[in-house]
């Protein structure tokens, strides 16, 4: 019997959820509206309850004091005057509730000790008990005892107050009792309530209409922003915002001109390093195919002429080889692949082959070459020997390139502190000022006539950046260009030992065709 072990697949990894979006009705206007008015009706609630509260305290206080001030007021006046005999206090009750001026505010009612009715303004007279507990409740603590509530007999709110009566040897004679209706004060209350209540709606509808009109200054331009956006997408590059505030929102619409611009300079750059790529290409291919037909057309038989296509085609097909390195070089820069073969190098001596790798190519053209070194300085570095070639190979052939009008090229090469500073300065037309700040730019390539991929200096300048330095390119138009390279110089020479003056030893000479750099 044969057993067969199905393989186990591995798990797919977990993917990453997606980020959750959420719902937003109304948009921005919505939200903002949504969150600030959610805050002022909470603010606003609070007011009219604090108001109702406040309010409500203060009338109902100051009822309640009015009614058992007067009734504290008339206990200690019969205590004083008028409870010599029960005849006297009834005699003098009667008085005071035939005279009572204020029947329309309030009603006053004489009790017994019992909490019976001997006398009331409103005529409830007959011994019908008081409806309220204060009386009963004033009468057993004799005490001042106050009712706030709806009256069992009339079914209304009132507010009663009740003292007792002690006659002037301390016996308790009965009780002087004081009613309101509440309803006057009440409707004062809800009339303050409303007042109130209107004035909050009043500046909800304003805070409305402001919050309106903020959002709406923030909403369209954003909306015009989003439009502008999409036009960039769809390849409308260039476009521009109309700015209407110096604000955040004006800072963004100059962000998003700014990078209209930079697109549609870019979109232009890339063009022009298509079609002069293309171009590029094509010289060499011409020529290559161009000499492949003669020879294979019978065009071998003169030697000579054998020889010259030969030569021809070896030279395009390195100058193609060339170009795509470079372009390779580019790309491993631009997805961050660049990796340099760090070691400790003497780079005087990457400097002075590159010198003479140039030097008689340079005398055939007609430029003198001047190479100026302090022998007695150590310029050791922690980087890539051929990498730092490649960049002094690049500059020397933009210097014989764009400076080859002034027949002559200096270079120099300093110790200064810490740093190695490298020089190249050509005496030819020089660049434009307004054109210096991109010529470090990939694909760039300016004003001028010279073939070139345009990214030639952008790959040295990230050489030398990967090595921790800095390229700096000064010109004057007329009178020339200088490029300096500055790098920081090893800090391991002095421990390895390293002094006096390292002697050049050249490798075997050669004479190199011209890169198209820019």
């Amino acid at each position: 019997m044969i057993y067969r072990r199905s393989k186990k697949q591995p798990k797919a990894p977990p993917q990453p959820a997606a980020p959750k979006v959420l719902h937003s009705p109304g948009g921005i206007k919505g939200r903002w509206m949504m969150n600030s008015l959610s805050f002022v009706l909470v603010i606003l609630a609070a007011v009219v309850i604090l108001v109702t509260v406040g309010v409500s305290g203060y009338y109902y206080a100051s009822v309640r004091d009015n009614l058992t001030s007067r009734a504290t007021l008339k206990a200690e006046t019969y205590h004083k005057y008028f409870t010599e005999t029960y005849d006297q206090f009834y005699a003098q009750a009667e008085s005071d509730v035939s005279t009572f001026s204020e029947q329309e505010k309030l009603e006053m009612q004489f009790l017994d000790r019992n909490g019976r009715i001997l006398l009331s303004t409103s005529a409830l007279t007959g011994g019908g008990m008081a409806s309220t507990e204060d009386a009963a409740q004033a009468l057993s603590t004799q005490k001042t005892a106050v009712f706030p509530g709806r009256d069992p007999l009339t079914d209304e709110r009132v507010m009663s107050v009740t003292t007792p009566l002690l006659s002037s040897r301390g016996e308790l004679i009965g009780g002087v009792r004081f009613i309101t209706s509440l309803r006057i004060v009440e409707r004062q209350i809800w009339i303050i309530i409303g007042i109130v209540i209107l004035a909050c709606l009043v500046f909800l509808m304003l805070v409305v209409a402001s919050n309106s009109y903020f959002v709406k200054s923030i909403v369209d331009p954003v909306l015009k922003i989003n439009t502008i956006a999409k036009e960039i997408a769809a390849g409308r590059y260039g476009v521009r915002l109309q700015k209407t505030y110096d604000d955040e929102i004006g800072e963004l619409c100059d962000t998003i001109n700014y990078m209209s611009d930079e697109i549609s300079r870019a979109e232009r750059m890339k063009n022009d390093f298509i079609s002069s790529v293309s171009h590029e290409l094509r010289t060499p291919l011409t020529a290559i195919g161009g000499w492949s037909e003669t020879l294979l057309a019978g065009g071998g038989e003169d030697p000579e002429e054998v020889m010259q296509g030969l030569t021809i085609i070896q030279k395009e097909a390195g100058r193609l080889t060339r170009m795509v390195e470079e372009l390779l070089d580019f790309a491993r820069i631009e997805s961050g692949r660049m990796k340099l073969e760090v070691e400790l190098f003497d780079l005087s001596i990457e400097l002075y082959e590159a010198v003479y790798m140039y030097e008689n190519l340079l005398q055939k053209s007609g430029i003198r070459l001047s190479y100026d070194e302090d022998v007695d300085a150590n310029y050791y570095i922690n980087g890539d020997r051929h990498r730092m070639k490649q960049v002094f190979l690049n500059i020397l052939d933009n210097a014989a390139k764009y400076g080859a009008d002034g027949k002559k090229i200096d270079i120099s090469l300093r110790r200064e502190g810490g740093k190695i500073v490298a020089s190249v300065r050509d005496y030819g037309q020089g660049i434009p000022e307004a054109e210096l700040p991109f010529v470090k730019e990939k694909f760039y390539k300016g004003s001028s006539k010279q073939r070139g991929s345009g990214i030639g200096l952008a790959v040295t300048d990230e050489i030398v950046v990967l090595h921790g330095g800095t390229l700096d390119i000064a010109s004057t138009l007329g009178a020339g260009t200088t490029v300096t390279i500055t790098l920081p110089a090893a800090e391991a020479e002095e421990a390895l030992g390293i002094t006096g003056a390292i002697p050049k030893v050249p490798e075997t000479p050669y004479t190199p065709e011209p890169k198209g750099d820019s």
